[in-house]
């Protein structure tokens, strides 16, 4: 990164409403709104990732996206909005498995799940964690309510499961709430930092064999952790 582009990623938007959905839409036409929805998220995701908010530009991301620079404003309306977008479909995407940490199941198996899925989200999707990951080194100003509405309440009912296999001598007894950390440390530092990962395994990108085994090492480490 660029000391103009470090300096750009430090401007960051007001938080701002999505679009409202139309109502009464047709199937077909919502289906391509969704589509097209996804690939000006998807490369939304690349652009910020390497250009920070205050040096991305609408153009770049509708040239990276194959669609006209009008489609993007039709869609999300500003730059603005669509960062937020791009924000809050990371931070759903890995809200979304935690659901499967509750009472009656399985305390590895429900772990192990969360795992996998964050460690495949970060090979899939890593310019999205980059983009989440600034934002946090930043102060986090356009999803700090998001956040302490949606993030703190989850894992407080997840930990709060945790704390009950704990207590009831299914697993090891660890903090629950800072296995999130930890979990998150480990999952995410291969897409925040893949560059640091590659040059310390001597490749020029991270193979699909590297990912397959840093996976198992990671969801290892955290079982024997927790005594799974």
């Amino acid at each position: 990164m660029t000391p103009a582009q470090a300096k750009a990623t430090t401007q960051r938007p007001r938080a701002k409403p999505s679009r409202t959905p139309v109502p009464d839409e047709d199937p077909i036409k919502g289906q391509i709104r969704k589509s097209n929805e996804n690939r000006i998220l998807g490369a939304a995701e690349k652009v910020f990732a390497r250009a920070g908010f205050g040096g991305a530009t609408m153009a770049a991301i509708a040239t990276a996206s194959g669609l006209p620079k009008a489609n993007l404003h039709y869609y999300f309306g500003s730059k603005e909005v669509l960062y937020r977008a791009v924000l809050a479909r990371t931070l759903g995407d890995w809200l979304a498995p935690a659901q499967g940490i509750h009472a009656d199941a399985d305390p590895r198996t429900a772990l192990e799940q969360y795992i996998r899925v964050k460690m495949a989200l970060s090979a899939q999707r890593p310019d999205g964690s980059k983009v989440f990951a600034n934002e946090m080194l930043h102060g986090a100003p356009v999803v700090k309510t998001i956040l302490k509405t949606e993030l703190r309440p989850l894992i407080v009912e997840k930990s709060a499961v945790i704390q009950g296999w704990i207590d009831a001598g299914r697993m090891a007894p660890v903090d629950a709430t800072h296995l999130f950390f930890t979990i998150w440390a480990a999952t995410q530092t291969y897409a925040d930092f893949d560059v640091q990962v590659c040059a310390v395994l001597g490749r020029k990108a991270l193979t699909a064999k590297d990912h397959a085994r840093a996976t198992e090492h990671v969801v290892s480490l955290l079982m024997r952790g927790c005594g799974l």
